[in-house]
């Protein structure tokens, strides 16, 4: 007869789950000093933050405005903790649920297991004492301060869970080349929330102070997890209803996630990954909008430099990134600018700044095929044309853009006069910077790593690619000077020929790239077997 066996009970696999977590980052650790250098590091800074966080919070006892202060902060952590996970899928590899599939694990203890081993980190620490803040930081009285006490491990339960519903339920397309697009735009995210997040304090300190997020706090303490947060300052005011509606509702929040959680697990261990099924059955279409791209470009060897270019700005995750972030940015800052009042029309030249970077380590982007790119590569004039043609698929996207850009920036100021002027410096700048990006190119190449989403450089290529960037910038900044001190001497001088430096910005432009590439393309065609040796390390 055979002998039943018995299940594994939840507080036993959590266990088993928790010690598994830290050996494994034990064990990770032992792999690399430099590795547990940074993850000391970033202990160390992320408890003292987390220390003078709490500290802050706690100054905040008595103050009629702290209650709006802690129920937004805890907030805007569970939508970090909601979103992060999509744009970081790899940031805890140890509780991927597609490593459980084939362990026989029912999906009740397993949710459980998981959720307790999700509390153990640096994220979770973090966020402990955060809320530990926020939540004393409201309370008055014993009776609050026991709200308190349930309110902490509630709130930091209901972060958690989320950030693992939501990894639970997107994980297939998290590891899919669309999840990789989505993660290595995670840096455009970062620019846009700190140029709101700095649009956001201007206002306030403009509007009066903390008093007028009043409205938006009033409708926060009523959404999970800051509902928690929110019964504690209702249980000081004497509103018990209102505390015990909110807690209900944390603790409701709580519940759902638990149980999406653990439906997405059963489907994700239960169900075949069909997601490529339907790319795979699809019929090639003839007549694609390559191919209708294809026809618009020239002819030759510069029209397939060309194709290709453009085919990696939209299908490489790294090139797509790089590409979105100088774009969004360069629009973003002389924007937020101009809305805030400080800004100046010059802040248009951005844009041809963060565009004009991208033309540096153009050989970088093909790692190690550039082997089939250096074998049509047989004497200067090959080298030439093959970055004359990078820089002319590069000006069909950059050129429309920045005009665009430049004028807005006007528009919004109300200076429409200086617009030719604007736009001929910033021809100017993407001018020098493409020159130098040429030339770059050819001396400081350097791979970037294809395996990771987070790093753009080689391990021991670090230097070179901050040679390359930073003299490239200096470079371009000195190219620049003769249509900077012309446009300086059309202002003195009060001669009314401001729109001069458009033409000339032009011209010089033209006259700038051109010279770059000529000076790039012997060093190209001289250096390849070293070119193709440093990009071929990723």
């Amino acid at each position: 007869m055979a002998r039943r066996r018995c299940p594994v009970s939840t507080a036993a696999l959590t266990g088993i789950f928790v010690r598994l977590k830290l050996s494994l980052l034990r064990n990770g650790l032992r792999q690399s000093s430099g590795r547990t250098a940074v993850f000391v590091v970033s202990v160390v800074l992320a408890v003292l933050l987390a220390a003078a966080q709490l500290a802050g919070l706690l100054l905040l006892r008595g103050n009629e405005d702290a209650a709006t202060v802690v129920v937004l902060l805890t907030g805007v952590v569970a939508l970090g903790w909601a979103v992060l996970p999509l744009f970081f899928p790899s940031g805890d590899e140890t509780l991927d649920p597609t490593r459980l599939v084939m362990l026989p694990l029912r999906p009740g203890p397993l949710v459980g297991a998981l959720l307790g081993a999700s509390v153990v980190g640096i994220g979770p620490l973090f966020t402990l004492c955060l809320v530990v803040g926020s939540a004393l930081a409201p309370a008055r009285g014993a009776a609050a301060t026991a709200v308190a006490v349930v309110a902490i491990p509630l709130t930091l339960l209901v972060c958690v869970a989320l950030a693992r519903a939501v990894a639970a339920a997107n994980i297939r397309l998290l590891t899919s080349r669309k999840g990789r697009d989505l993660a290595v735009l995670s840096g455009l995210l970062i620019a846009v929330g700190i140029q709101f997040v700095n649009f956001g304090v201007q206002s306030l300190s403009r509007s009066g102070g903390l008093s007028a997020l009043d409205p938006a706090a009033g409708v926060v303490r009523w959404i999970p997890p800051a509902s928690a947060i929110g019964a504690v300052d209702s249980a000081s005011a004497g509103s018990w209803a209102s505390a015990a509606a909110q807690l209900a509702l944390a603790a409701g929040a709580l519940a759902a996630l638990l149980w999406w959680w653990q439906r997405s697990l059963t489907r994700l261990m239960t169900a075949p990954d069909g997601s490529t099924l339907a790319a795979a059955s699809e019929p090639t279409r003839p007549g694609s909008s390559a191919s209708g791209l294809h026809r618009l470009l020239p002819e030759g060897r510069t029209g397939t430099v060309m194709m290709r270019f453009l085919r990696y700005v939209w299908r490489d995750p790294k090139t797509k990134g790089a590409w979105v972030t100088s774009l969004a940015v360069g629009l973003i800052v002389p924007v937020f600018n101009a809305l805030q009042g400080t800004g100046s029309v010059y802040f248009a030249c951005f844009a041809a700044a963060m565009l004009g970077m991208l033309m540096y380590n153009q050989f970088g982007q093909d790692t190690s095929a550039f082997w089939m790119v250096a074998l049509t590569i047989s004497a200067t004039r090959d080298a030439y044309a093959e970055l004359r043609a990078r820089t002319l698929a590069l000006l069909v996207i950059t050129l429309p853009y920045m005009t665009l850009v430049c004028a807005v920036t006007t528009g919004m100021m109300d200076r429409w006069a200086d617009l030719p002027e604007v736009l001929g410096l910033s021809f100017a700048l993407l001018g020098a910077m493409l020159a130098t990006g040429a030339v770059a190119s050819a001396l400081f190449p350097y791979s970037i790593p294809q395996d990771s989403a987070y790093k753009n450089v080689a391990p021991g290529q670090g230097a070179l690619a901050w040679m390359s960037i930073l003299g490239g910038v200096l470079g371009s900044a000195l190219l620049c000077a003769p249509v900077i001190a012309l446009t300086v001497w059309l202002h003195t001088s009060g001669s009314g020929t401001l729109w001069l430096v458009l033409p000339v910005g032009t011209a010089y432009a033209a006259l700038v790239t051109w010279a770059g590439l000529r000076i790039a393309a012997p060093r190209t065609a001289g250096r390849l077997p070293e070119i193709l040796t440093a990009v071929s390390k990723g």
